[in-house]
């Protein structure tokens, strides 16, 4: 008598859907696809094709990030949203929540330095030649969102730090200072832990989800201008981008 065939995987495990459910939920609240109340526990059950266990597992996660309140009798309800950061689009922090509301600067530093050589060689300094530092506290309303760090070279920096650095984007007063735009942008995103520093300067626990973007910008012409270290409120921030695959990288044929 024949064997019965081996399943090529084990059934997924409750916590593995739990996993699952969250993570689209989380991304219809951050969307606006659920704008208040979320649906209730048998019609979220439905919708996944879970146990209702799984459910309340996949809200559980929802609720320890702080995306949602639950409460007998009211129901669940988003509790906050994260703001949507893009990364197909060169620009300032300003620019990208314009519409949500205003943000402001609290500059920490302003000021000429001599650079370290990682940051001399990006800008494409000459050996000893000074850039310009610029730390600044983002404030989003009454939350802080983003601390960031900012070299740039000494002819367009040394006139960006006499302007209003509270209410500007550093990018549109480089373009104002330059006479050109800014052409493109080199970025590298990772997740960090929050250090001591850091949490406490963004009202986050020590160990707290950090987004670290460093970003090298240049001119239209191709001159680096602007290198910048952001330090992004993980659960607040959310970064989004629209992709397209090469041509020459579409071929499905196995070889």
């Amino acid at each position: 008598m024949p064997s019965e065939p081996t399943p090529l995987r084990a059934p997924a495990r409750r916590a593995d859907r739990a996993r699952q459910v969250a993570d689209i939920v989380r991304q219809q609240i951050h969307s606006g696809a659920i704008e208040n109340s979320l649906p209730t526990e048998a019609e979220l059950a439905a919708e996944f094709t879970v146990s209702r266990n799984t459910v309340r597992d996949a809200l559980a996660l929802l609720k320890d990030e702080g995306l949602i309140e639950r409460a007998p009798k009211i129901g669940t309800h988003v509790a906050r949203r994260k703001y949507d950061h893009g990364l197909d689009a060169l620009l300032g922090l300003k620019e990208t929540l314009r519409g949500h509301g205003e943000v402001r600067n609290e500059v920490r530093a302003a000021t000429r330095i001599t650079p370290p050589p990682a940051v001399a060689r990006k800008l494409r300094l000459a050996p000893g030649e000074p850039a310009v530092y610029i730390e600044r506290l983002r404030w989003f309303g009454d939350l802080p969102l983003s601390l960031d760090l900012t070299y740039l070279v000494p002819d367009i920096g040394d006139e960006v730090i006499t302007r209003d650095l509270e209410t500007n984007d550093v990018f549109a007063l480089i373009e104002q200072i330059s006479g050109g735009p800014l052409g493109s942008a080199d970025l590298a995103l990772e997740a960090i832990t929050a250090d001591a520093h850091s949490a406490a300067t963004l009202q986050l626990p020590e160990g707290g989800a950090l987004l670290l973007l460093e970003r090298l910008t240049e001119l239209d012409d191709g001159r680096p201008v602007d290198l910048e270290y952001i330090r992004m409120r993980g659960d607040r921030i959310t970064m989004r981008g629209s992709l397209t695959r090469p041509p020459e990288r579409t071929d499905w044929r196995l070889i």
